[in-house]
């Protein structure tokens, strides 16, 4: 069996479990975000008086951070009573930050675990060892009254990145790179590991957005096999014990596939879809209204230091706006701690509060028609980020950063 199988075997109270089957599983933390106040609603809609065990149910308020309208603070109102009533204590408010983001600084992400989240990015948490799924409202209520929830266990693929990459060069376009070669349905309800040699230079933060792109490509979760480098981040912030699967020697995957990052240029994910991917090359010059860094995918304090470094003792261009929003509050505080904040403001970026911001398209950053962004996020279809008539790139934090000095696409190899 695959490492993915046996954690949901384990989960599921069985001995082996094979692809396609249908398992119930516990859950080991349940999410809920500020979106999804259906999932209260629908708790009581069945019957749910008491949450089944508060202790493993963590409630994030980081899309509407902080309420930008009377609707969405009212939303957040009930998701903090319930909270209260039900004796959650994992209430991640305002201040806290995105959730992915959130569970890995607290150490609520770690090997062997199912974290389910009414987020569909929740496929980072593979970085760890997790088995990390999105869900819709309705699934996550069912998760509060009982514990546990149903699985299709999925087909597993192995995507390997074998080589170095360039300095300027990032793990975010490595999964551009693969997502525009494979499709954005490449993998729909499938489980996609990540191996390879590239691997090895890549950090959790790194890792991290690899895993979270995997979405992108219509993953159910993702995997990587922890090692000595997810060790070392795990032993700073992990207290409970945990359990690491390895994958059987004769395990047959559903597909295997590897692509050689060595000669990897700097990819961008042009208008309107993610699979539409280019070399960066592709683009120079194209004039840039806002650069955004920041989301679950990009907004971690890595990302921040290597725009700091490429606008250290310079400007942000007169025509162009940079912001910035970190993932959470102690990407922030890392993020001020080692002066990259200071050196950003001073170049003439905007912080915003931690949290989804204008990922959604709601607040915090939003383009206007015509306007065209080049981003960190995760998503460029049309109205994403604003309106429906602006344009979004995606690309690195390098690619972000460096058309933000320079006010329009450039080659981010060039800025480092």
């Amino acid at each position: 069996m695959h490492a993915i199988e046996k954690l949901l075997a384990k989960k599921a109270g069985k001995t082996s479990v094979k692809t396609g089957e249908i398992i119930n599983c516990e859950i080991d933390m349940a999410g809920i975000n500020d979106l999804y106040l259906q999932t209260i609603r629908s708790f009581f809609e069945m019957g749910g008086t008491k949450v089944y065990d508060p202790s493993k149910v963590i409630m994030f308020l980081d899309h509407y951070a902080p309420a930008s309208t009377i609707t969405q603070a009212t939303n957040q109102k009930q998701f903090r009573e319930f909270c209260w009533d039900q004796g959650i204590d994992l209430l991640m408010d305002i201040d806290q930050g995105v959730c992915h983001q959130v569970l890995a600084d607290k150490g609520l992400a770690y090997p062997g675990e199912i974290v389910v989240i009414t987020d569909s990015h929740t496929t980072t948490h593979g970085a760890f060892g997790a088995f990390g799924t999105g869900v819709g409202a309705t699934d996550l209520a069912i998760i509060l009254a009982t514990g546990k929830l149903w699985f299709r266990v999925p087909e597993i693929i192995k995507i390997n990145f074998e080589g170095k990459l360039h300095k300027g060069v990032y793990a975010k376009d490595a999964i551009l790179h693969a997502i525009g070669t494979l499709g954005a349905d490449y993998a729909v309800y499938k489980a996609v590991e990540f191996g390879g040699s590239m691997l090895e230079q890549l950090s959790i933060s790194e890792r991290m957005a690899l895993c979270n792109m995997s979405t992108e490509m219509g993953a159910k979760a993702s995997y990587i096999q922890p090692d000595a480098i997810t060790m070392a981040f795990l032993e700073e912030r992990v207290t409970r014990a945990y359990e690491i699967y390895h994958t059987d020697a004769d395990f047959h995957y559903a597909d295997e596939v590897s692509f050689d990052v060595s000669a990897l240029k700097p990819q961008l994910a042009a208008p309107s879809s993610v699979d539409n991917v280019y070399d960066v090359s592709q683009f120079i010059g194209r004039h840039i209204d806002q650069a955004y860094l920041g989301s679950c995918t990009g907004g971690r304090a890595e990302d921040i230091g290597i725009a700091a470094h490429i606008l250290h003792g310079k400007k942000v261009a007169s025509r162009t706006r940079f912001v910035i929003v970190p993932a959470s509050k102690g990407v922030l505080l890392e993020a001020m701690e080692k002066g990259y904040v200071k050196t950003l403001i001073e170049a003439g970026a905007t912080f915003v509060t931690p949290g989804c911001a204008a990922c959604l398209g709601t607040h915090e950053g939003m383009i206007a028609s015509g306007e065209t962004c080049i981003t960190t996020t995760n998503r460029n279809f049309p109205g994403r980020m604003g309106d429906t008539k602006a344009e979004i790139f995606l690309g690195s934090p390098a690619a972000v950063a460096a058309a933000a000095l320079m006010g329009e696409i450039v080659d981010p190899t060039l800025y480092m």
